[in-house]
């Protein structure tokens, strides 16, 4: 990934802008602002040029990202299935493990995004361990909706 970073933000104003882009992100949501913070301080802001890879699919994943500015195209074995844009994200998985990355994302326009390194993440576990609570209570709840969803169809 070509990345640099983002422009624009002060220190105080991009904490405060992360605390309010992770309230949004459903992994999160269980989070207090106090933990919310401690997560905001562990993310960067980069800035992807256009048409550049972010994640390629196969590859192991090890960070997560939310798109605060601009596109970015899923791809899958070289077809595209979805297009992100600001307040979405992807690569939550990445935070708990290496599993390869199961799509391209490519940088649709000139785009801005929270970018959260594993080894970053789990240092925030490390120092709040009931954050670790939370988000297993969180992907359990994604992982039985998928199932009531999947068994639906």
């Amino acid at each position: 990934m070509n990345a640099a970073p983002a422009s624009g933000y002060s220190p105080g104003m991009a904490r405060d802008g992360k605390v309010e882009q992770l309230a949004k992100v459903s992994l999160f949501r269980g989070l207090s602002h106090k933990e919310l913070q401690a997560v905001a301080a562990a993310a960067d802001i980069v800035a992807v040029p256009a048409d550049n890879d972010v994640v390629v699919e196969g590859t192991p994943g090890h960070d997560f990202y939310l798109i605060l500015n601009g596109t970015a195209s899923v791809r899958r074995d070289g077809h595209e299935v979805a297009t992100l844009g600001p307040g979405e994200s992807f690569g939550e998985l990445a935070l708990l493990t290496h599993a390869p990355r199961n799509a391209t994302v490519v940088a649709a326009t000139d785009t801005e995004l929270l970018v959260i390194g594993q080894r970053q993440f789990h240092a925030v576990l490390d120092t709040v361990p009931a954050m670790a609570y939370k988000l297993l209570v969180t992907m359990a709840e994604r992982l039985a909706a998928l199932d009531r969803h999947a068994s639906s169809h």
